[in-house]
């Protein structure tokens, strides 16, 4: 028998203790007979003043990806979302990803039980084809530079030229939504670029999904917000073609 509330799916989402971002955004977006399992990787508020800094935070992720995972798996959820982008695309290869994406599904036991999972890797490049993008992008994220060769190198491997990036360079892991929406909005006003197709957000603890909508009208062309597409994937990966308004283009057409 399915689980009452949860009667259409149930998404496991393991994501760092520090973000404030992924579970509202996510149960915002929540069609009806879905609901939202977090779990928690346990990680200190960090102060990030260089790339050095952003690469122990990394580390440290990386190490409490699994009890996350063990932890998730205890309500039985049928698809897990990963909750953080930045593990998705580090080492910026396919293979990397593929490996990390193989991890957590050996952690879970989805051979045995069905289940898929969904990194942001594979959703943006899923979003972006669903517009239709063929080749030029902006980024923006809340990292530190030293997260540009590998984002670099995983969408160049895909096909993409990242023709601008947008590095805001938060001071703290809970400093990423500490933020007015104004920021919000010059943040992707500077991403702008005539040259790309379209605008990619990275970065799950930067408060974009609510903001992406209302900001392809007035950019004129897709912003991929990192959260709405983790989402989007994981429910039409499992058969969920709900169209949703107000959470970009990706949710209302695709």
């Amino acid at each position: 028998m399915r689980d009452f509330l949860g009667s259409r799916c149930m998404f496991g989402i393991p994501t760092p203790s520090v973000n404030t971002c992924v579970q509202p955004e996510c149960d915002e977006m929540r069609p009806a007979g879905v609901t939202n399992h977090i779990a928690r990787m346990h990680v200190p508020d960090l102060a990030v003043r260089s790339d050095e800094d952003f690469e122990r935070g990394i580390e440290a992720l990386f190490g409490a990806l699994d009890n996350a995972v063990d932890q998730v798996m205890t309500c039985g959820p049928d698809h897990l979302i990963l909750g953080i982008s930045a593990l998705a695309i580090w080492g910026g290869s396919r293979e990397k990803s593929d490996a990390l994406k193989a991890r957590i599904a050996a952690r879970a036991g989805a051979a045995d039980r069905n289940i898929g999972v969904t990194l942001a890797s594979d959703a943006v490049l899923e979003a972006l084809a669903a517009h239709g993008v063929k080749r030029r992008i902006a980024i923006v994220e809340p990292y530190y530079p030293v997260i540009q060769k590998h984002l670099e190198a995983f969408f160049g491997e895909a096909g993409f030229d990242v023709v601008k990036f947008n590095h805001l360079q938060g001071k703290q892991f809970t400093g990423y939504t500490k933020v007015s929406a104004q920021y919000l909005v010059d943040a992707l006003r500077d991403t702008d670029t005539p040259d790309a197709e379209a605008i990619v957000q990275f970065g799950a603890n930067l408060p974009m999904a609510s903001l992406a909508d209302e900001a392809e009208r007035w950019l004129g062309k897709p912003v991929i917000a990192v959260n709405i597409a983790n989402y989007w994937h994981a429910l039409r990966h499992n058969g969920i073609d709900d169209r949703v308004r107000g959470w970009s283009k990706l949710m209302s057409q695709f």
